[in-house]
């Protein structure tokens, strides 16, 4: 073989199954075609937290949907795999590596309501489901009276089970989903709002994308720096450094939210915003930090730091 052909030879992603998880690996493959000319094929991996109805918090949290996509890269059955970030334990993996961080999709929450309402105009006591121990206890907390029940399923599953909208049995008055989950399948417009943060602070490296491939693999290593986003990239190092320092999962309630802008220098400043919430809604922590985007990692671990200061750990310990 040559070369040139082998350049050119197909890589073989990894990617769970669900119909989310197969558009964002496609999403991926097509880009690191477009830019490389090397054809892509997509891998079926079934993980545990595909298999399993119990919840996310039951099933143990964060790596339930990227054990088996890691032990295929491994084992040699692919030479890529895409995750959702917000998915991935904090811990770096032995022997792999985040190859690219794309451009990332809008991380902020949606609800999804029916006659169009919107959060403020749901009465008390409505019904509103959400996997997320991070949007349960935000919920609760904005002292609405609504009633926040947890969910499985994917996304249309879930929205099915709004009423009035047509698709399913309908027995919730709402479902909040992430905005990027909607975005990339096309199904936005079933949005009734955005949450805005400032209600309910998304979760650590939602929206964002993971690509993934071993450490030792120069040539995919060198492939996947075509399609990485530093500005994504340092985005997410910043709020799962938040997460890290708080030695929490994605299934604790802990949202963290970095955005860039140009500071007066002409540099990349970072605006990072953070909060740890307890499970029934009824205390919480939040702050914010900004420097420059290069030291993203360090202003995430100062304000843990903060939250920890302020309370942080016991709420985390109350909502286990």
């Amino acid at each position: 073989m040559t070369p040139t052909a082998v350049q050119r030879q197909a890589l073989r992603l990894g990617t769970r199954a669900s119909q989310l998880a197969l558009t964002q690996s496609q999403h991926v493959a097509d880009a690191l075609t477009a830019a490389s000319g090397v054809p892509v094929e997509l891998v079926h991996v079934s993980t545990h937290g595909d298999r399993s109805q119990a919840a996310i918090s039951q099933l143990g949290g964060t790596g339930v949907f990227v054990t088996a996509l890691r032990d295929a890269l491994r084992a040699g059955d692919v030479d890529l795999a895409v995750h959702s970030f917000k998915d991935l334990p904090t811990a770096p993996a032995p022997g792999l590596t985040i190859g690219a961080v794309p451009p990332r999709e809008d991380p902020r929450d949606v609800l999804v309501a029916r006659n169009g309402l919107t959060l403020g105009e749901l009465p008390p006591g409505a019904q509103v489901g959400t996997g997320a121990p991070r949007r349960m206890a935000q919920l609760r907390a904005l002292g609405l009276g609504l009633s926040v029940v947890p969910i499985r399923g994917n996304v249309d599953t879930r929205m099915a089970r709004v009423a009035g909208n047509g698709d399913g049995p309908g027995d919730l008055d709402a479902v909040v989903l992430a905005r990027a989950g909607l975005s990339r399948l096309g199904r936005l417009s079933a949005a009734t709002e955005v949450l805005d943060p400032i209600q309910v602070l998304p979760a650590p490296a939602q929206g964002a994308l993971a690509v993934e491939c071993r450490t030792d693999d120069t040539r995919v290593r060198e492939l996947l720096a075509l399609l990485d986003d530093p500005a994504a990239r340092a985005c997410v190092a910043a709020e799962r450094a938040v997460l890290t320092a708080l030695e929490a999962g994605c299934s604790a309630p802990v949202a963290a939210y970095a955005e860039l802008a140009e500071a007066e220098d002409g540099t990349a400043e970072l605006y990072l915003r953070a909060s740890v919430t307890a499970l029934d809604g009824s205390d919480g922590v939040r702050g914010s930090v900004s420097g420059p985007a290069t030291d993203a990692v360090e202003l995430g671990r100062a304000l843990a730091a903060e939250l920890l200061d302020r309370g942080a750990a016991s709420l985390m310990a109350s909502s286990r």
